[in-house]
């Protein structure tokens, strides 16, 4: 078995900017030479989030609103006391929302439905330099 892995480097406005890496992550697979197996994107970072989205701007839209109604950032949380950044509600998000996700590769092509692209979340109350992992593990042609 075969893993590469490949990384993609992009500034972010902070405050649940959603960003479609779907095109980029695709490359990487595509430099991969991998033909059959899994690929993972991972952000790390404790304010950052991958997941899956219809990427289109009322979708966008209401994922910020549903992440507003669900884990509000106006209110207290004890993580600011720890470090007085005010971003409490950042970890929150990015702890239910998830670090990573898998997808198949087949015939060298990441399995997706229709509509389905791989998004990543800045989900930190402030602009930042973030880097996501792609790591493709399986069989080469």
């Amino acid at each position: 078995m075969a893993v590469f892995t490949g990384y993609l480097e992009f500034d972010t406005k902070g405050d649940t900017d959603i960003i479609d890496v779907t095109s980029r992550v695709a490359g990487i697979v595509a430099s991969s030479s991998i033909i059959d197996g899994t690929v993972l994107v991972f952000a790390p970072g404790s304010t950052a989030a991958i997941t899956t989205l219809e990427y289109e701007p009322g979708l966008v839209s209401d994922l910020r609103e549903a992440l507003d109604r669900l884990v509000p950032q106006d209110m207290y949380y004890k993580h600011h006391e720890k470090w007085h950044d005010g971003n409490g509600h950042s970890h929150i998000r990015a702890s239910l929302l998830g670090q990573s996700k898998s997808f198949p590769v087949i015939k060298g092509n990441i399995l997706l439905g229709t509509w389905q692209q791989i998004i990543f979340i800045d989900l930190d109350n402030r602009p930042r330099s973030r880097k996501v992992v792609v790591q493709v593990c399986g069989e080469r042609a």
